[in-house]
């Protein structure tokens, strides 16, 4: 049964918001499980769906898994097979992510491409590409990436052409047990890349300068056991803090980190939003009289604005004073929410990789359909703000990525309902 979120909108939210586990470190640490015998216990996992399908198809490749509450406990001592299948990758793209891993520690693996990826598409060459320079030898064939390294990986400079997040974490994984040295230069540098460095140390492996473009690591022969509690998700962070924007609320995130998040936090104030730092958490107003400012931002790996706040920073232009542009510089294809914005009475232009927004007075509740994650809730916030009823359709995208999203802005007062269609 297909899931819909129904919103009135017009409330001023008020109150706190706890953050959960980031849901892109959860994602590589599962993974990470699979280079040790040894039992792995990630702490503060999110609940979401992809996190699920990341422990199903683990379970499917052999892994143990035990969770309670947001603790999962893994334990990799009888993998069965080496393969993720396209019936578990075509749920979610992140399943890539046990390819390091399974060539680093077994010497082969055969994982399904992304469905509806392309080779060049979101990186998935690059991957390929860093495996083969570390001395595997990789195939395509029939929509599966079949790598084999029966000797062994060998260390080697891979030079990443643009910054992926997941090939920094996908190779280092493997790297851990390349004999020799391994440099990653034009290494992500975002707080996940560096945590996930944390997590790889604290399991024994030899990893120096994470969190710099360049990245060091020194193969070991083994990696153990260990726990770990993953940081919590700047992205649901800065998703509330634009939720207070934008109803003109008044709401104070726990849990968060501020420089995770400064970038969109310093636009926000160019925006005239008030943001507010202690003890505490992030404390985010505005009074509902205060116009919002238009601001012209562009996306950048971090510490720029992370292209999954666009469409949420998106939805907060539309009611801006003026105009405003927004230029996505990491994703193609992440404008389809714009349609469904202006359906709410929105007035954007796009022109190539750059949106022209013209702000409006208000936008009117309409049924709108979810394209992807973050469309998703750039649509809710646009609910939560519109007047009338708005319902936001194929709700299982927002799912993937937000735990207990409609709980936690029910208790800061927005009034909202899940409805089966």
């Amino acid at each position: 049964m297909l899931q819909s979120m129904r919103i009135w909108g017009g409330e001023r939210l008020k109150g706190e918001v706890s953050i959960s586990g980031a849901k892109n470190l959860a994602l590589p640490a599962l993974a990470a499980g699979l280079l040790t015998e040894d039992d792995v216990i990630l702490k503060n996992v999110p609940n979401l769906a992809d996190v699920q399908s990341m422990g199903n198809l683990l379970s499917h490749i052999g892994t143990d898994i035990s969770i309670a509450g947001s603790a999962y406990s893994m334990s990799t001592k009888d993998i069965r097979v080496f393969e993720a299948p396209y019936d578990f990758v075509r749920k979610m793209r992140a399943s890539i992510l046990v390819l390091g891993p399974l060539v680093g520690r077994f010497g082969k693996a055969r994982v399904s491409l992304p469905g509806g990826c392309a080779i060049g598409a979101r990186g998935v060459d690059l991957h390929i590409r860093s495996l083969e320079h570390l001395g595997a030898n990789v195939s395509v064939d029939n929509g599966y990436i079949n790598a084999d390294a029966p000797n062994g990986l060998h260390g080697g400079d891979i030079i990443f052409p643009t910054v992926t997040v997941t090939g920094t974490e996908n190779i280092m994984a493997a790297a851990c047990f390349a004999k020799g040295t391994t440099r990653l230069i034009n290494a992500a540098i975002e707080p996940e890349v560096v945590a996930f460095a944390d997590l790889l140390s604290k399991m024994g492996a030899n990893i120096s300068d994470s969190g710099t473009p360049i990245i060091t690591i020194e193969g070991v022969e083994r990696l153990h056991g260990c726990e770990f509690t993953i940081i919590p998700d700047r992205i649901e962070a800065g998703t509330y803090a634009i939720a207070a924007a934008i109803t003109g609320g008044d709401i104070t995130i726990r849990g968060g980190e501020y420089d995770h998040i400064s970038a969109l936090l310093n636009f926000l104030r160019m925006a005239d939003i008030s943001v507010e730092v202690s003890q505490d958490g992030i404390r985010v107003s505005r009074d509902k009289d205060v116009p919002i400012k238009g601001v012209d931002v562009q996306t950048a790996p971090y510490p720029g604005l992370a292209t999954d706040l666009q469409a949420q920073f998106m939805a907060l232009m539309t009611l801006c004073q003026g105009s405003s542009s927004i230029t996505e510089n990491i994703f193609e294809n992440r404008f389809m929410h714009v349609q469904e914005l202006c359906r709410m009475g929105a007035n954007i232009t796009v022109h190539g990789k750059t949106a022209i927004i013209t702000g409006v007075s208000k936008l009117t509740g309409a049924n709108v359909m979810a394209t992807d994650l973050r469309a998703s809730v750039s649509l809710v916030l646009a609910g939560l703000a519109a007047g009338g009823e708005t319902v936001v359709n194929r709700l299982y995208h927002l799912d993937r990525g937000y735990e207990n999203l409609d709980q936690k802005l029910t208790n800061c007062g927005a009034i909202i309902e899940r409805i089966i269609i």
